[in-house]
């Protein structure tokens, strides 16, 4: 099942995606009703579905509000060509190897397919990230590797839009991500079940799924969810390690392997191709799940902050 939010006729709805045509479910279905639900009980709220309308009709929105989102970082390419950015001889940190590491995002600052999405202010190495996120169906604590799979209730793209500047100033506090990123993440174009992706799982258990992204309409990196070295699974075990997961949280992928600007600049050694400006546009499609696309506009000037007190 894809489960989609959108604006028709000046209304706010929740419906299923069949090909090209979204309806809409009861008013009173929401998203965690149908995240929590059993296949055959979302089969049977899908089976009231009515008023069917053209995917072009409609104004589709991010799928849904989560009351957490924490984005990984298991592709080992990624991280290769990140950490370039600081010298061509430097390496992975060994840590990397040790547990899936993660950052926790905004979960209110995520935006549609089709939404404009500012520069953030004072930044000037604008990119973005092409991910997988895995969305939690069952709560959970302490979770295990063999019983993890059980609490995803779906997939959708996450692209976590990323200030390289502003993060660069980021790491200097110590403190992790925080202006580099907490500005802009798209999520859609809907939810597809997990259900409906098992039989696209590779000899490793992994969903081989082909991720790509353009920008302008030229294509600037492809690879498979399947090359990450970190799965899901462990993601979720290390995530709820001493921690509650619940249904709604969203759970990033992390970048795959030349899926931003940022991995190209460290290979490269160069700004090349030049950073996300004003008109561009960046699309994403995952095989299974969709496309989304968003267009680049300006944003805001910064404000002062003005400075702090000295001892």
């Amino acid at each position: 099942m894809r489960i989609a939010r959108y604006r028709h006729a000046g209304a706010d709805h929740l419906g299923v995606v069949e090909e090209d045509r979204v309806s809409a479910l009861a008013p009173e279905v929401d998203v965690l009703t149908l995240l929590t639900a059993t296949p055959a009980e979302r089969d049977a709220l899908a089976a009231d579905a009515e008023d069917p309308v053209t995917l072009d009709e409609v104004r589709l929105r991010a799928p849904l509000h989560p009351p957490v989102v924490r984005d990984f970082v298991a592709f080992e390419q990624h991280v290769e060509g990140m950490v370039m950015t600081e010298g061509p001889d430097a390496k992975v940190p060994e840590a990397w190897y040790q547990a899936p590491a993660f950052y926790f995002s905004n979960p209110n600052a995520l935006f549609a397919t089709g939404d404009d999405i500012e520069v953030p202010p004072r930044c000037r190495l604008f990119d973005y990230e092409l991910e997988v996120a895995a969305i939690i169906g069952t709560p959970g604590r302490d979770l295990t590797v063999e019983t993890a799979r059980d609490h995803i209730a779906g997939y959708a793209i996450f692209n976590d839009w990323s200030g390289r500047d502003l993060q660069g100033f980021d790491r200097k506090l110590g403190m992790g991500w925080a202006k580099g990123k907490d500005f802009a993440s798209t999520l859609g174009p809907w939810i597809v079940t997990a259900d409906e992706l098992e039989g696209r799982r590779d000899g490793d258990g992994r969903l081989d799924l082909r991720m790509t992204v353009w920008r302008n309409g030229e294509e600037m990196g492809s690879d498979s969810l399947a090359s990450a070295a970190w799965s899901f699974e462990q993601m979720l075990v290390y995530a709820s390690r001493g921690a509650w997961l619940v249904p709604g949280d969203v759970i990033g992928s992390g970048t795959c392997g030349g899926g931003c600007l940022g991995e190209l600049w460290g290979r490269r050694g160069a700004i090349d191709p030049p950073p996300l400006a004003p008109g561009d546009e960046v699309t994403m499609t995952v095989e299974g799940i969709g496309t989304i696309a968003n267009r680049i506009v300006a944003g805001a000037e910064p404000v002062d902050h003005g400075a702090p007190k000295r001892r």
